[in-house]
């Protein structure tokens, strides 16, 4: 199992979610603590003793798992609803080879099942907790896109500044210089494009912000990355075609201006918000 696990709070209950066979698998064992805090195990497999849970795992198992084995699978749907058919997470695996649903003992441990089929077991335990935990289900998945989305555009204007210092690299910095005076250069030219997007320092944002951990680009929104990163690559072509410091600042200011205008009112912009 993965041991990246999330949580989410459905009505009484914190269900845990965790990576496996690179798709999300959900706690059954939490689910089964809405109808039976003290006998999860038993609500399990009472669920499984079920012709109808046996036949829909079969089929999940069917499409998804190229190495089920069908016979047995067979057989435990023969027997599946007598009185003396008793079926656990455990068997069931070992027997047919399933993985939609995972199993394992230890303080950690507990079952959990492929997204489609929690959504099933819950459905069984209760309708009203089925629609809560796809509820709570979905706004993860939501927040996730959000912060993947977040690191994409992080990232672009990491990627993007790489190719900016280049620049002032290669346009500004004579070979008799310090490295001492070159980190002084590095930190003005940053300060230009925080100047333009911004309208204030490196320094000054800390001296305004004492209790914020990090530094002004940390806390822009989206909006403000996806501008940052065009302001960046721009402004090494302006360094390339040896634009002076003040004339360049005018400039990406300006820019800066109208691409803001027109990022805070795209809608998939607002979709990825800020952090």
């Amino acid at each position: 199992m993965a041991k990246k696990t999330k949580k989410i709070d459905v009505l009484t209950e914190t269900v845990n979610i965790r990576k496996i066979h690179e798709d999300d698998y959900l706690s059954i064992t939490d689910i089964a603590r809405f109808q039976e805090p003290g006998r999860t195990d038993h609500v399990i497999q009472n669920w499984m003793r079920n012709r109808n849970t046996i036949e829909f795992l079969g089929i999940w198992e069917k499409l998804n798992n190229p190495d089920f084995k069908p016979l047995e699978f067979e057989g435990f749907k023969k027997k599946a609803g007598l009185n003396s058919f008793v079926l656990t997470p455990t068997q069931w695996i070992s027997a047919t080879g399933a993985t939609g649903i995972v199993s394992k003992r230890g303080r950690y441990g507990g079952t959990f099942a492929h997204k489609d089929i929690a959504f099933e077991f819950a459905s069984w335990v209760s309708v009203e907790f089925k629609l809560y935990l796809i509820k709570e289900f979905q706004r993860l998945k939501e927040d996730e896109q959000k912060q993947l989305g977040w690191d994409i555009k992080r990232n672009l204007a990491r990627i993007n500044y790489r190719i900016h210092t280049d620049a002032v690299q290669t346009n500004l910095i004579p070979p008799e210089l310090t490295p001492q005076q070159i980190n002084f250069v590095y930190a003005n030219e940053a300060d230009v494009l925080n100047m333009a997007l911004f309208g204030m320092t490196a320094k000054q944002w800390r001296e305004a912000h004492p209790e914020d951990k990090g530094n002004i680009r940390d806390f822009a929104n989206a909006a403000q990355l996806v501008c940052l990163s065009n302001l960046e690559n721009l402004n090494a072509l302006f360094l390339a075609d040896g634009l002076e410091r003040n004339e360049r600042l005018v400039k990406l200011n300006e820019i800066a201006i109208k691409q803001m205008e027109l990022l805070i009112d795209d809608p998939s912009i607002k979709r990825l918000g800020g952090r």
